[in-house]
C-alpha cells in the first residue's frame, strides 16, 4: 500500500499541466531524434541536458524530459529501421530482420502498428516492474560481476546461431568478423595499438556510427541503386495501416516474453536494450520459427525486439535510481543531469527525494501512452517514405548518413572508412552473410574484452574467476545447451532421414 501511496503521489507531480507538456515535447523530440540516422537516444538525451539546466527547469521536469526523450528515440529509431533497413542505433539491429521484409512486402503500417503496440506493452510491463520489484532488483543486480557479465556476452554470442537459420557457419564467420573489428584501437590498458596499420584514424577504434551506417546505409544505397539499374520500382504500403484483432494475438504471448528478458536484461548494469533485443528475438526464433519464417517478414520476429527495447530503457532506470550505477549508455548521461541538479542516486533517493522517483517513474506511464496515442495516427504520414522514388530517396539517405557520421568527430575520414565498410557489406550481403550479426559481434565484443579483462584483475589473471558463482556456472550451462541442442536436432533430423530413407 504505501508503494501506490508514492506512486500517486509521483503522479500528481507528473500530471501538473506543464510537466505533461514538457512530456509530450520530449516524446515529440525524441521520434524525431530517432528518425535520424546516427543520432540516438544517447545523443539526444545528451543535447537537451543543458538546454533543461539553462531553462532553470526543476529536477523532477527535467528528468521527466530527459526520459520521454529517450523513450521517444526508442520508438523513432524504429520508423527507419522498418522503412529503410537502417537502423539507427544498436538496439534497433534486431528490428530490420523482419520488420523490413515486412515493409518491402507492402505491410509498412501493419509493422508500424505493431512495432508502436509492442513498445507500449514492453514499457508498460516494465514500468510496472519499476514500482514493485525495484528495490529487490537492484540488489540482486549487484550479484553480476565482470566474471557473469563475461559469461552473459560469451552466452549472447553462442545464441547468435539461433537467427542463423541454415546458415549457422556464415553467421558465425560474420561474428567473429565483429569481434576482430571490436578490438581495433589502443588497448586501453597496455596502449598498444592493435590492428591499426599505421592510420591515425583508426587509433580511437571503429565507431559504432561509422561500423552501423556503413553496414546498412551505405550497403543499403548500392542495393537500391541495383534495384533501380534492373527497374524495379518502390514498393508502396497496402491500404491496412494498422494490425487486426487476429495479427495482435499472434504476438500476445511474444509480447509478454519479449518484455520479460527486456526488463530482466534492463535492470542489469551495462547489459542495455542491445542484448535484450538480441536474446528476445534469438528466444521466440527458437520457440516458434518451426516454419522458417523468421527473418522473412514474421510479426512475431519484429514483435520480440521491439518490446524487450522499450521494456529494457525502461527497466535500465532501476540501477539508476536505486544504485547510483547506469543500466545503460542513456541512463548514464542522465545520470549526470541528476549530478548537476545536486542530487546522489541510492537507497536513500527514494527516500530523501521520493518527488523527484516516484514523479519520473509516473511519466514513464504517461509517455509510453503518449507514444502510441501520438504515433500511430502519424503512421500513414511515415509510409509515404516507401512511396519515395529512388532518384530522390538514395541522395537523401546520403546526405544524412553523411552528416551523422561527420557529427561524430568531424573528420573526412570516418566518411571514407563508413563508405569502405559499406561496399564491403554489400559484398557480404551479396554472399548472404548476416550482418546485424557482425554488428552484434563488435557491440558484444567490446563487452566481453571489459568484462574479461576486469575479472581476471581482481583475480590476479586466475582463469577460476569465470567459474567462480552459482550465476557463472548457470550461464555456462545454458551456453553449453545452446551448443548441444542444434547438434543433437541435426542428428535427430538426420536420422529421421535414413529411417525414411530405408
Amino acid at each position: 500500500m504505501e508503494t501506490l501511496s508514492y506512486l500517486g503521489q509521483g503522479f500528481g507531480v507528473a500530471t501538473t499541466p506543464f510537466n505533461l507538456f514538457t512530456a509530450l515535447c520530449g516524446t515529440l523530440i525524441g521520434t524525431i531524434v530517432g528518425l535520424l540516422p546516427g543520432l540516438g537516444p544517447i545523443n539526444g538525451v545528451a543535447l537537451l541536458i543543458p538546454i533543461a539546466f539553462a531553462l532553470g527547469l526543476p529536477p523532477e521536469t527535467a528528468l521527466i524530459l530527459l526520459a520521454a526523450v529517450y523513450l521517444g528515440c526508442e520508438y523513432g529509431g524504429r520508423i527507419s529501421s522498418i522503412l529503410l533497413n537502417i537502423p539507427g542505433e544498436a538496439s534497433a539491429v534486431m528490428t530490420t530482420l523482419d520488420g523490413y521484409p515486412l515493409a518491402r512486402q507492402g505491410k509498412g503500417g501493419i509493422a508500424l502498428s505493431i512495432s508502436a503496440w509492442s513498445s507500449f506493452i514492453g514499457g508498460l510491463m516494465a514500468t510496472i516492474g519499476v514500482v514493485i520489484f525495484a528495490p529487490l532488483l537492484a540488489s540482486w543486480a549487484v550479484a553480476f560481476g565482470p566474471a557473469e557479465y563475461f559469461a552473459l556476452m560469451v552466452f549472447a554470442i553462442v545464441c547468435l546461431a539461433g537467427m542463423a537459420g541454415n546458415k549457422p557457419l556464415k553467421t558465425a564467420v560474420a561474428a567473429m568478423i565483429g569481434l576482430f573489428l571490436s578490438s581495433v584501437g589502443i588497448d586501453s590498458n597496455s596502449g598498444v595499438y592493435r590492428f591499426t596499420f599505421g592510420s591515425l584514424g583508426l587509433s580511437d577504434g571503429i565507431q559504432f556510427v561509422v561500423l552501423v551506417l556503413g553496414l546498412f546505409s551505405v550497403s543499403e544505397i548500392l542495393v537500391l541503386l541495383e534495384r533501380t539499374h534492373r527497374g524495379q520500382k518502390a514498393i508502396q504500403a497496402s491500404g491496412r495501416m494498422l494490425f487486426n484483432l487476429k495479427e495482435g494475438a499472434s504476438v500476445f504471448l511474444t509480447n509478454l516474453r519479449g518484455g520479460a528478458i527486456g526488463f530482466f536484461l534492463g535492470i542489469l548494469p551495462g547489459a542495455g536494450a542491445t542484448l535484450a533485443s538480441a536474446v528476445a528475438y534469438m528466444s521466440e526464433k527458437r520457440i516458434n520459427d518451426q516454419e522458417g519464417t523468421f527473418g522473412k517478414g514474421d510479426l512475431r520476429g519484429l514483435a520480440a525486439p521491439e518490446t524487450a527495447n522499450s521494456a529494457s530503457a525502461c527497466g535500465s532506470m532501476v540501477p539508476m535510481l536505486t544504485l547510483g550505477v547506469p543500466g545503460s549508455g542513456t541512463t548514464a548521461v542522465m545520470l549526470g543531469a541528476l549530478t548537476l541538479y545536486n542530487i546522489t542516486p541510492g537507497p536513500l533517493l527514494f527516500q530523501n527525494q521520493p518527488d523527484i522517483v516516484w514523479g519520473l517513474i509516473a511519466s514513464l506511464f504517461i509517455a509510453n501512452l503518449m507514444l502510441i496515442v501520438m504515433n500511430v495516427p502519424m503512421i500513414r504520414i511515415f509510409t509515404k517514405i516507401l512511396a519515395v522514388p529512388y532518384w530522390a530517396l538514395v541522395p537523401a539517405i546520403a546526405i544524412i548518413t553523411s552528416i551523422g557520421v561527420y557529427a561524430v568527430h568531424a573528420t573526412t575520414f570516418d566518411l571514407f572508412l563508413m563508405i569502405a565498410i559499406g561496399v564491403i557489406g554489400y559484398i557480404l550481403r551479396k554472399f548472404d552473410f548476416p550482418l546485424s550479426a557482425i554488428l552484434l559481434g563488435f557491440i558484444l565484443g567490446g563487452l566481453m574484452e571489459q568484462n574479461l579483462r576486469r575479472a581476471l584483475s581482481i583475480s590476479n589473471g586466475d582463469l577460476g574467476i569465470l567459474f567462480s558463482s552459482p550465476i557463472c556456472w548457470g550461464v555456462w550451462a545454458l551456453t553449453a545447451l545452446m551448443i548441444v541442442l542444434p547438434m543433437l536436432r541435426g542428428w535427430r533430423r538426420r536420422l529421421r532421414t535414413v529411417r525414411a530413407g530405408g
